[in-house]
């Protein structure tokens, strides 16, 4: 089993930016592929980008590209997510997520440990 915990969240303006950090504990963090997933109001949780066990590869949702980065340091079991050009319809929870499934990095089902989440506010 791993522990995550995120942190790092706030409220920012638009056009500014801020840097997710989840820390894992437990298993060894480098067997999971790990991804970033947000939950706004009212919406369904979504995915917002994702990184392979090595940090080889990297996948994200369409509207974040060119502006979110995800990045890991296995050596500190830490998965990162920098965040720039923050726009309001960014604001949402921001969850990581881990998952040693090696199908569906972009489907939540796939994961099977969840952080507590951190509050990501922007403001227009």
């Amino acid at each position: 089993q791993v522990q995550l915990v995120e942190s790092g969240g706030g409220l920012v303006q638009a056009g500014g930016s801020l840097r997710l950090s989840c820390a894992a504990s437990g298993r060894t963090f480098s067997n999971y592929r790990m991804g970033w997933f947000r939950q706004a109001p009212g919406k369904e949780r979504e995915f917002v980008a994702g990184i392979n066990r090595s940090g080889g590869l990297t996948y994200y949702l369409d509207s974040v590209k060119g502006r979110f980065t995800i990045s890991r340091d296995n050596a500190n079991n830490t998965v990162y997510l920098q965040m720039n050009s923050l726009k309001p319809e960014d604001t949402a929870v921001y969850y990581c997520a881990a998952t040693t499934a090696t199908y569906g990095i972009r489907t939540a089902r796939s994961y099977a440990y969840w952080g507590q989440g951190t509050q990501v506010t922007v403001s227009s």
